[in-house]
């Protein structure tokens, strides 16, 4: 097979690839072989029938499209091998006239990553993001640690906002009860906005055992069609009433749900860690800022199908996430009103910038030519493995080598994003 380059230009290349006449003739064998016990000629037993009878009885051709099929699919690589192609699709294919003993030319036209060049990705200009954690940030964790050792108590008092009441509701729309718009025993935090709009503030002052009528209007958009907009009554009854019960944040507070002895040293601990937290949050934050600034600074053209490319991942990604929450993607846009092409209109834009970002990213990653030891795979896979709860050979085992290699370039990403950092100016 000979291929032979007639155009590279606006991210398509077009190329002819010449397959012999023998290529071909072996190709066409090789399904005769295959396919011939289908074939049930009078006179023959079923697969003993020869290629020229089967070949006069439905024609010349007969084999010939599995053929192509066949040998372009192994042929279509070596193509693309020796022109030196990145091609990001799939082919486009024009078969040139099929005759007997002679060679056949395929034209092929398929998409390939454009050719371009980041600039201005050393010494951009950022500011500086404050890492600094105060005594108010430390007081505060160690108040919401105090808030999850906290208990519900029962009060004898009228509610009141932050106060959890325990209630029987009833939803009425005018003389009829409405279908899914009655509870029992349903817990409620006033304040939390969880139920409909007015409804939690009109049991603010409720007590102990009082029924009390709570008038609200459903939101036009409210996910019950035959409920939006409409005025409706809550006849409501109130069980209890429960407060939030702090524990006092001192030093036996500071035994029962640590392993520090005193409070001073449970916030020296929790500033420490906020620290370390805030200054990566902070450089995180940095480091977008300098991706963000190269993205702005570089036009680059990014092609129709790395955009589908990278949709199709967000839709895949998007339907894993809520398979795991016991729904999928179609379900989930069917729940909404929308189509699959609604998602992708509406995402194109991000998927750009995903797909764009990356190809700066990667392509400064290779310029730069970082280099990515054994080591260095080495504790990724390590980390990954932990993340996974898994042996790390067993990881190695699962993913193959060719996935190591795509590790490596995952390590060469974080070097590039690192070093556009390090090399950056923070004002």
């Amino acid at each position: 097979m000979k291929a032979t380059l007639i155009s590279k230009e606006n991210n398509e290349a077009k190329f002819t690839m010449e397959i012999t006449a023998e290529e071909f003739e072996n190709a066409v064998v090789a399904v005769y072989k295959r396919e011939k016990d289908k074939f049930q000629i009078d006179g023959f037993r079923k697969g003993k029938a020869p290629r020229s009878v089967i070949e006069s009885h439905y024609g010349e051709g007969v084999f010939y499209e599995d053929a192509i099929n066949n040998i372009f699919s192994l042929q279509y690589p070596l193509a693309i091998d020796q022109l030196d192609l990145q091609v990001i699709d799939y082919p486009r294919t024009e078969f040139g006239q099929i005759k007997k003993g002679e060679p056949l030319e395929v034209t092929v036209t398929v998409a390939c990553y454009p050719e371009f060049e980041v600039k201005d990705y050393v010494g951009v200009e950022i500011d500086k993001v404050d890492a600094e954690v105060t005594d108010e940030d430390v007081d505060k964790e160690i108040q919401d640690m105090a808030k999850k050792n906290s208990r519900m108590v029962e009060v004898d008092r009228p509610a009141k906002d932050g106060d959890t009441v325990l209630i029987d509701y009833e939803g009425w729309i005018g003389d009829n009860q409405f279908e899914g718009g009655t509870a029992e025993r349903q817990p409620l935090k006033l304040g939390s906005g969880t139920f409909i709009p007015g409804f939690e503030e009109q049991l603010v002052g409720a007590v102990k055992d009082e029924e009390r009528d709570v008038k609200v209007t459903f939101p036009e958009e409210y996910q019950a069609e035959e409920l939006a907009g409409k005025e409706a009554v809550f006849k409501c009854k109130v069980h209890e009433i429960k407060e939030q019960e702090m524990p006092e944040i001192n030093d036996e507070f500071v035994k029962d749900v640590s392993e520090f002895d005193t409070l001073d040293e449970l916030k020296a601990d929790t500033r420490e860690k906020l620290t370390k937290l805030k200054e990566q949050t902070a450089e995180n934050s940095m480091k977008n800022s300098v991706i963000e600034a190269v993205f702005k600074a570089n036009d680059i053209d990014v092609p129709d199908p790395m955009i589908e490319q990278e949709l199709d991942n967000m839709f895949n990604e998007m339907d894993q996430q809520l398979r795991a929450q016991g729904m999928d993607m179609n379900t989930y846009l069917q729940y909404i009103g929308k189509e699959p092409s609604d998602f992708r209109t509406e995402m194109r834009d991000e998927a750009f910038n995903k797909t764009k970002t990356r190809m700066i990213v990667s392509w400064i990653a290779e310029h730069e030519d970082f280099e990515v030891t054994d080591e260095e795979v080495s504790k990724e896979l390590e980390n990954m493995a932990a993340q996974y709860g898994l042996e790390k050979d067993k990881l190695v085992e699962m993913i193959g080598p060719e996935n190591t290699e795509m590790i490596k370039g995952d390590i060469k990403v974080r070097k590039a994003i690192d070093y556009m950092y390090d090399n950056a100016v923070i004002k």
